[in-house]
């Protein structure tokens, strides 16, 4: 084993332990959910966090190679940096994080934990001692020029998967905000017409009969996942809007407050339309592939989303 490498040379260990660590990660990950998932960030077969992590581990014991006590610990602490470090970024970037360890014991905030750390030192080991060898061997009788399209093409089909794979995290967070925003735009009107509805001294039941006898004659949710949310909401402001114009019509007091309610949820209403189809698919693409997925501010609406797409399977 070397102890030098050229540029190129290391891309295309990138590479090939990103396809390594898909192999392994969609392998187990299907089997334990019983169908195929492609796992990962991107569309391709690649998991960038192993790649990164092989390179860390390479770079921090490849001249302590001879010794496994080394190798494990320096690794251990290499990739778990690099996994702490990559989780924390992504949740504050895209608001969702895409593995969560909180469930297990001697966890640092869900990013990193004892037992997954320690399974990185094993891997160190394993990726130093035995898997490394014979990849260094085939990747070093590769030609020079061969070698650099290799790394070339292979770059290119990462950055665009990279970019249109950023683009479906973005509209996964922006859904998220503004599910986040309308449900809770939602929960204020309920709470703010509980208020006025308390002094309502009659008119209620001919409104439960009305409200009951408008849910019968609605349509069923579209297959659309973006279109059944939309569809909820607006069902939800329905049902608010209806409760106002029952107590208007009844002479209740304090039309005034009961007025700029009904303007709030018409501009809700109005609001429902910025949750695109668009976001949905991409979104849905990318919570297939990260079906552990969860989120601190925005779990709420996560949920609301991974529950649609089970629905709609």
């Amino acid at each position: 084993m070397t102890f030098h490498y050229t540029f190129i040379q290391w891309v295309l260990f990138f590479f090939i332990y990103c396809l390594i660590g898909w192999i392994w990660e969609s392998c187990y990950v299907s089997i334990k959910k019983r169908e195929w998932i492609n796992r990962g960030f991107l569309h391709g077969p690649l998991l960038p966090i192993y790649g990164s992590g092989a390179i860390i581990v390479l770079l921090c014991t490849i001249r302590v190679r001879e010794q496994i006590v080394l190798v494990f610990l320096l690794g251990m602490a290499g990739a778990t940096m690099l996994e702490y470090v990559t989780g924390a970024c992504m949740e504050r970037l895209f608001r969702v994080r895409y593995w969560d360890y909180s469930h297990l014991p001697l966890n640092l905030k869900g990013y990193v934990c004892l037992p997954v750390s320690l399974g990185w030192g094993v891997f160190s080991v394993l990726l130093v001692r035995v898997i490394h060898v014979p990849i260094e061997e085939i990747v070093l009788r590769i030609p020079d020029r061969i070698a650099e399209v290799a790394a070339v093409v292979c770059s290119a089909a990462f950055a665009v998967d990279f970019t249109v794979s950023f683009g479906e995290a973005m509209d996964l967070r922006d859904m998220l905000i503004r599910l986040s925003e309308s449900n809770e735009k939602i929960r204020r009107l309920q709470k703010r017409l509980e208020v006025v509805s308390a002094f309502a001294e009659d008119g209620l039941s001919r409104y439960q009969v009305h409200r009951e006898e408008r849910k019968l004659s609605r349509k069923e949710f579209l297959e659309n996942i973006m279109e059944r949310q939309r569809e909820n909401r607006r069902r939800m402001l329905v049902e608010l809007i209806d409760t106002v114009n029952e107590h208007m019509e009844n002479g209740l007091e304090k039309r005034e407050e009961l007025q700029k309610i009904k303007t709030q949820i018409e501009q809700e209403w109005k609001n429902i339309g910025s949750l695109t189809n668009r976001s949905a698919r991409n979104s849905a693409r990318l919570l297939h592939r990260n079906p552990n997925a969860v989120s601190g501010k925005y779990a709420e609406a996560l949920k609301q989303v991974q529950e649609m797409l089970k629905k709609k399977k």
